[in-house]
């Protein structure tokens, strides 16, 4: 362990993930008091340093929209900040099309996201080839593009989190397992940890894949599953066009964007069963391969340079958790944003910092709660890969 636990804490923050070091960030500058987070690893090393990067505020939900879009007025800023360069490269983002059905989604979510100010549009094929040429494309019927979108380097944005809650008084404890809860009479009295008991009576869950059996330790039902994606990398591509946009074929989910010389290609396995399974496999390879030539034929005759497995966390309608329990006080919770939570960090950092302290956050995520499945009212985000 790389420090010492305090015996207290205001706000015990768990998971050192981004979303995780943002809230500890935005609650240690806002003087919500001792706040600690704590992580059963190094920072990161959950699933936001195992992410594509992706940054983008095209979503078929208002407020995935504007948080992705605070998030990516952040990450522009990112340097100025936090003093710490993240190499953004805003190519921007290109989500091919080949279902009638799928057209018509995204041309709502389209005129959706410009009218809460966000710079996204409808494009004809022809446009979708001269942005990325190495793309065929048969059967596209359209495609959506939003040119401020791109990706970053996942690492240098934990890193910036972390010097900054750092500095405004955060303590961020790695290599810190969580243990347990204790809850007396509906209220939070501590937090147990491989260093010891921690007492407080604020915890913010922020642990990703592993959020189901930390909500349990305090009583609280968060249907998080965990669930295995990989992504490889290319080996060198002779006159690769390092401008083209992150690029997603819709209906197969396979993307790639530039990765120094080469590609990182990533895309789901319809396959892949719930599990906490971080080892490369190769059952995915031939569905992957099939998707990859069909839309970019010349990848043929590419080879793997390197690759790696990080897992998504999944909710029954792929969204997020967001809001505060209402059989325990205080837990609060934000996690299970299937895939999208890296480039939402900045935004949840400020919400959770607002819900922590009793305020309205800057957008209702009321939606959010956990307790819309009690109800089977799933909130779905059509737009995640």
């Amino acid at each position: 362990m790389s420090a010492t636990a305090p015996t207290h804490a205001d706000v015990v923050v768990i998971g050192g993930g981004v979303i995780g070091l943002a809230t500890a960030y935005t609650l240690a500058r806002s003087g919500a008091g001792q706040v600690v987070l704590l992580d059963q690893g190094s920072f990161g090393s959950g699933s936001t340093c195992k992410a594509a990067g992706g940054v983008r505020a095209q979503f078929s939900d208002e407020t995935n929209i504007i948080m992705g879009h605070y998030g990516l007025e952040v990450f522009e800023r990112f340097g100025h900040l936090f003093d710490q360069e993240i190499d953004l490269r805003q190519n921007g983002y290109l989500f091919l099309l080949d279902d009638p059905t799928d057209v018509a989604d995204f041309e709502r979510s389209v005129a959706l996201q410009q009218s809460l100010g966000v710079d996204t549009r409808m494009i004809a094929a022809a446009e979708a080839q001269r942005l990325a040429p190495i793309i065929s494309t048969e059967g596209v019927l359209a495609a959506a593009y939003g040119p401020r979108d791109g990706h970053c380097t996942p690492e240098s944005v934990v890193l910036g989190y972390a010097r900054a809650a750092r500095r405004a008084g955060a303590t961020l404890i790695p290599n810190c397992r969580v243990t347990g809860g204790e809850v007396t009479d509906g209220t939070i009295r501590a937090v147990h940890t491989d260093a010891g008991r921690i007492q407080t009576q604020t915890v913010v869950c922020c642990a990703g894949a592993w959020s189901r059996t930390v909500g349990e330790w305090f009583g609280v039902d968060l249907p998080v599953d965990p669930v295995r994606r990989q992504i490889i990398v290319t080996e060198p591509i002779p006159g690769l066009d390092q401008s083209m946009p992150m690029t997603i074929d819709f209906s197969t989910t396979f993307y790639f964007h530039e990765e120094g010389p080469g590609l990182l290609i990533g895309m789901s396995d319809p396959d892949e069963t719930v599990g906490f399974k971080l080892n490369r496999g190769d059952e995915w390879l031939p569905g992957l391969i099939g998707a990859a030539e069909h839309r970019v034929p010349s990848l043929a005759d590419v080879g793997i340079a390197s690759g790696w497995a990080g897992l998504y966390e999944v909710t029954p309608d792929h969204n997020g958790l967001i809001g505060e329990a209402p059989g325990v006080s205080r837990f609060l919770y934000a996690t299970g944003f299937s895939g999208h939570g890296f480039l939402l960090g900045p935004a949840m950092g400020e919400v959770m910092s607002s819900l922590v302290r009793g305020e309205a956050p800057f957008v209702d995520v009321s939606a959010f709660d956990a307790r819309r499945f009690e109800q089977a009212q799933l909130h779905r985000e059509k737009h995640i890969v």
